[in-house]
Parts: structure tokens; C-alpha cells; sequence
């Protein structure tokens, strides 16, 4: 499993590189608005609390879960990069790569309030933001062993910025779909 960030992802577009130590806590901190527009904000007659819960096919999540799924990927790896700028190369535990379904499944994450799922995600997404206004200038560099593979600051930031790029695509195809566009 490779957990460093694409230096650029075919399917979303995103760019690692774009992502720098100057614009890194503002990327991670708007993540609460952008995934609250698309949770929230809904067509004239539509059933949002139904909308996005709803799942185009079987093996695809909802807006929702998609959302959820976020918050902890912005927990997960706050905590990593906290222990990568106060721990001397700390060693942590590769994420299992059936983790989300399973999570997904035993958190209900379909049943979780939109709002509260927003309102969670855009915590994380700040407390993490805020963790990346402290960093000095050499911390970018500071290393956490995941796993086999070694992960700078920088390169957790990008991963983080990827992720939340890449499932708001997710959220906007998955409404799409459930709409019938």
C-alpha cells in the first residue's frame, strides 16, 4: 500500500505540488465549507436528508459516508502529523486497507446527521489546520514511519489535501448520480 500523495491523481487532478507550506492550513481549513455546500444546500422539493444518504449502487457510498469518511481521515492523520512534529521519528501502525468499509458499516455512517458530520469534519479540518500554522519552517521535513514507508510532514499535508479533494468529487458524483443527472 502507498500512502504518500500522487504527485498528480488521473481520476480527481489533484497536484501534490500544489499544495506548499504557505497555503497548506488554508487548503485543510476550507474543507469544512466545501463539504457543508454540497450536504446542505439542496434543490427546491428535494428530500436532502434522504439525498445524501442515498447510494447510487451497493459498492458506492452515499454524500454522507463520503463525508464521514472524511472527518476521520482529517483525525487520522492530525494525530500522525502531531506525532511526526513532537516525536523523533515515531513509528505508527499502517491503516488496513478494509478500515473504511468496515468503520462505514459499524459507525452506521449512513445514519449520521449531515450537519453533525459537517460540523465534525470542519473541527478536524481546523484543529489539523492549526497544528500546520505551528509548523517552523523545518518541520515540513519531519519524518513519521507508517508502516514500511517513511511520510514528511509535507507529504502527510499533501495526502490530507488529496483525500479532501478527491471525495468531494466522490460527493459530487455520487448526487449527480442520485439525482439522475
Amino acid at each position: 500500500m502507498v500512502l504518500a500523495p500522487p504527485e498528480r491523481c488521473e481520476e480527481c487532478g489533484f497536484e501534490a505540488a500544489s499544495v506548499t507550506p504557505v497555503d497548506a492550513a488554508g487548503t485543510i481549513r476550507a474543507f469544512g465549507r466545501r463539504y457543508r455546500a454540497p450536504l446542505s444546500r439542496f434543490l427546491p422539493g428535494e428530500d436532502g436528508q434522504a439525498l445524501v444518504r442515498q447510494r447510487p449502487d451497493a459498492d458506492t457510498w452515499s454524500a454522507v459516508e463520503y463525508a464521514a469518511h472524511m472527518r476521520d481521515v482529517l483525525a487520522l492523520w492530525g494525530w500522525a502529523l502531531n506525532k511526526a512534529l513532537t516525536e523523533d521519528r515515531p513509528t505508527v501502525p499502517a491503516p488496513d486497507p478494509g478500515i473504511a468499509d468496515r468503520t462505514a458499516a459499524e459507525q452506521d455512517y449512513r445514519s449520521q446527521d449531515p450537519g453533525t458530520v459537517v460540523d465534525e469534519l470542519a473541527a478536524n479540518a481546523e484543529r489539523v489546520a492549526a497544528k500546520i500554522d505551528a509548523i517552523d519552517p523545518g518541520g515540513w521535513e519531519r519524518i513519521v514511519v507508517v508502516g514500511d514507508e517513511e511520510l514528511s510532514s509535507m507529504a502527510i499535508v499533501q495526502k490530507v489535501a488529496h483525500e479532501g479533494h478527491h471525495h468531494l468529487l466522490d460527493i459530487g458524483r455520487v448526487l449527480r448520480t442520485v439525482r439522475g443527472r
